[in-house]
């Protein structure tokens, strides 16, 4: 497996197209698993879904809206954020969609413990969470079981204040909260990728 690093202010479009190469690459046995890391230029996303609510009024939003084919409801990403796509075979990996998100799920808290903060899963809530604040969203889809799209992060303050236009992920009265709040220091996204990656590639390392 290898890890990439696409860098700050990928635009949406950019980042879902270079998804689609690497899954094409897996399938037609040309690629490798593949983690990209990055930071999106800002941007609000949501599945397919015909319930919208979530976006509330999409023309006051402070960013565009994309329609993607994860899972899910509104989102946000932007600066200050860690953004993952783990780009792996689940045929290789028992066709199992819902390990393979308790596997993104656990490889944060792991990486959010290293830094000191309580975080884990809330019952019924996909998410990173400490208490009820929310620190990553995570939404998935597959192509012939091959995993696409992933986990958002909020590392910096900055990342925060957007989510205050929508209702994240679709739940009334979320509050989302950042690495940098709950460690009570200050953290920055290359920091938190770099202990991120060990424990993803633990968790997914295939025998």
């Amino acid at each position: 497996m290898r890890t990439i690093h696409l860098g700050s202010g990928i635009g949406y479009e950019d980042g879902l197209k270079r998804q689609d190469a690497a899954v094409d690459a897996l399938l037609n046995g040309s690629g490798e698993e593949t983690l990209f890391l990055l930071e999106h230029a800002p941007v609000y996303t949501i599945g397919r879904l015909r319930d919208q609510s979530s976006l509330r009024d999409p023309s006051t939003l402070p960013a565009p809206v994309f329609e993607t084919n994860r899972g899910g409801q509104a989102t946000y990403h932007g600066l200050g954020q860690l953004v993952g796509y783990p780009i792996l075979d689940l045929r290789e990996r028992n066709r199992d969609l819902h390990a393979h998100l308790r596997g993104i799920e656990e490889a944060l808290i792991l990486t959010c413990h290293d830094f000191g903060i309580p975080a884990g899963r809330r019952e019924g809530l996909t998410g990173v969470w400490v208490e009820n604040r929310k620190l990553a969203s995570i939404g998935v889809g597959v192509r012939k079981w091959i995993s696409m799209h992933g986990f958002a992060i909020n590392i910096t303050p900055e990342s925060l204040l957007p989510f205050f236009a929508i209702t994240p992920c679709g739940i009334d009265g979320v509050i989302m909260s950042s690495v940098a709040q709950e460690a009570r220091k200050p953290v920055t996204v290359d920091e938190f990728a770099a202990a991120f990656v060990p424990q993803f590639e633990k968790l997914f390392a295939r025998s």
